[in-house]
């Protein structure tokens, strides 16, 4: 990162399910839990598959805007479905409150400390405040700010997300460093103004052959958040 850029970000923006958060390790042990005859890493696969096209159809209009819960449990129950299950209310509502405890990769909490030292740092997630506030007392993730999806009733990749708390914190677009491991997330903040930095999460599947290897166009491309850590403040000790 150039000395010019290091002067001018003033917030870190991060994705949490998957850049944050290992949510394939939480949520097939939920699965594996509470519905133990069924294959918890196939389960957990498919459910999250189905995260995405759901939030796409709120943001195309197809669908009115739902807090990620209620998203989230119609996709479990299609998931139950074709996996045979039929899952009553509390198996639902266990899983769904899964997202809310998945852990954080090892060095996330430290890594966001030693951030924490030079930058507001900030979640900036489909979750909702509440969820991300549970993920963050779990995890003890030291959030600054929890940016939250139902704080302007969209979801990533709208403009609304990232401008919306580019906004809140009153700095420009290009003074917000999107942090995520999903290019896609990225791409999207970029093409709003903001700066990205990728972080790689090779096991973010369970094992399961993932793209790691970014773009060119970020700004900053870190192993993980201690890496991102050594680039954007120096001395990460």
């Amino acid at each position: 990162m150039s000395l010019d850029l290091r002067e001018h970000v003033k917030v870190l923006a991060f994705d949490t399910f998957g850049t944050v958060t290992d949510w394939f390790t939480g949520i097939s042990d939920a699965v594996r839990t509470t519905v133990p005859d069924v294959d918890a890493a196939a389960f957990a696969k498919e459910w999250r598959r189905r995260y995405g096209p759901i939030l796409a159809r709120v943001e195309s209009g197809e669908l009115p805007w739902r807090r990620l819960d209620d998203l989230q449990t119609e996709t479990l129950h299609d998931v139950a479905a074709v996996f045979g299950v039929d899952l009553d209310d509390e198996q639902a509502a266990t899983l769904v409150h899964a997202w809310r405890t998945i852990p954080g990769w090892p060095d996330a909490a430290d890594g966001l400390r030693r951030l924490k030292r030079d930058f507001i740092i900030c979640a900036l997630s489909n979750g909702t405040v509440a969820l991300l506030t549970d993920m963050a007392r779990h995890n003890d993730f030291p959030w600054d700010v929890v940016g939250g999806s139902d704080l302007w009733r969209h979801y990533k990749p709208a403009r609304e997300t990232y401008c919306g708390l580019a906004e809140l914190l009153e700095v420009e677009p290009g003074e917000v460093m999107m942090v995520a491991t999903h290019q896609n997330d990225l791409d999207a903040a970029r093409s709003f103004g903001l700066r990205t930095a990728f972080v790689e999460r090779p096991h973010e599947w369970g094992g399961e052959s993932k793209d790691d290897s970014g773009s060119p166009d970020n700004d900053v491309h870190a192993t993980d958040l201690l890496d991102l850590a050594r680039q954007l403040v120096g001395d990460a000790s």
